[in-house]
């Protein structure tokens, strides 16, 4: 019998069992798929096919973003890009559950309706859930860019149609854009009606002025937010990074972003948040149009830190599923499937090193 391939520590973390909790779908298309798409529509692209992803800044990423957006329109449309997004996670990285994210504003311009995408999305999970046993949840979000009135008329829109994939909302975009008290009237009407909160928050692609470390303390105390998307800039102010560690709220974070001379600092930044104790989450956020997945965004964390190894990969494994919006009884079964799995491959590690 063929011995088995010896398995070196990038290989664990590929291999290891993984949630990713800060994943925006339109961030996900694959090339063809838009380039597809995009022809279909009569879209013109802003530059070649094969360059798209090539941003020259967060605002370009943005603007790029919102164009994939446009070219969303059918249920079939939404049912494809959801599966795709869920089959690379599973096949590139071992993906067991996702919370996608997604923006209602972007789609509406081209007369989809809300309930057009989210039966759309709810197709794509089902296919995907009997294909690779991955689940996942929606998380309908507002750009920064609308006003808490437009925000307003989209939450009536969520709370008319609450399939129970549906499961919370998040606020992105440029912070610069819409400091978050701006939304705490949409905030508050969504606790009410049971709906998780999150929000992107201190995010280093923006300035401390920008993006403050305040930031986080309207996040919790006037949007009454569940966890947080980012949280870099946190580290600005220590007695604000130690309030976020002593609630122990969960940050999904993520190792790569648009701006290419801001991927070390984010490392960084990630490895100190770590370090202060706060409790962080390994997500990808647009993992097609940043050039990577979930397996990467673990192997290129771990690349600069020798000193992380197995009980820091476990760590991260099992936080996304304690992060995670499922419900309790699903949680439960679903960290028990992850110790069980981590235990094999902590062994099969160890019998390669030995």
């Amino acid at each position: 019998m063929k011995a088995p391939s010896p398995m070196d520590f990038p290989t664990f973390l590929q291999r290891i069992p993984k949630v990713d909790l800060h994943c925006h779908l339109v961030g996900t298309l694959r090339q063809q798929t838009l380039a597809e798409l995009a022809l279909r529509y009569g879209l013109a692209l802003p530059r070649p096919a094969h360059a798209l992803y090539d941003f020259a800044d967060f605002y370009d990423f943005l603007d790029v973003l919102r164009l994939a957006a446009s070219s969303l329109r059918s249920g079939d449309d939404f049912a494809r890009v959801t599966y795709e997004a869920l089959e690379d996670g599973h096949r590139l990285g071992n993906l067991r559950h996702a919370e996608l994210l997604f923006n209602p504003q972007y789609f509406y311009p081209h007369g989809v309706t809300y309930r057009t995408m989210i039966d759309g999305m709810r197709e794509g999970l089902a296919a995907a859930r009997s294909d690779f046993d991955v689940s996942a949840l929606l998380v309908p979000s507002f750009d920064r860019m609308i006003d808490a009135r437009g925000a307003m008329q989209i939450l009536d829109d969520i709370l008319a149609y609450r399939p129970d994939e549906v499961i919370g909302i998040g606020l992105d975009g440029a912070e610069r854009s819409g400091p978050p008290a701006r939304f705490a009237d949409v905030y508050d009407r969504a606790g009410r009606a049971g709906l998780k909160r999150t929000a992107h928050v201190c995010e280093d692609n923006q300035t401390l002025e920008e993006a403050p470390p305040r930031h986080y303390a309207i996040c919790r105390d006037i949007l009454g937010c569940d966890r947080l998307d980012h949280g870099y800039n946190l580290l600005a102010d220590p007695a604000m990074a130690a309030r976020a560690r002593d609630e122990g709220l969960f940050f999904n974070t993520c190792t790569v972003t648009s701006v290419t001379r801001n991927l070390e600092r984010r490392r960084a930044s990630i490895v100190q948040m770590v370090a202060l104790g706060l409790n962080v989450t390994v997500n990808t956020d647009d993992p097609v149009m940043f050039k990577t997945d979930i397996a990467d965004c673990y192997q290129r964390l771990f690349a600069d830190q020798p000193q992380w190894g197995v009980a820091q990969a476990r760590l991260f494994s099992v936080n996304g599923v304690a992060a995670s919006w499922l419900g309790q009884n699903e949680k439960a079964s679903l960290l028990e499937s992850f110790k069980l799995e981590l235990a094999s491959l902590e062994n099969e590690l160890a019998g390669t090193v030995l």
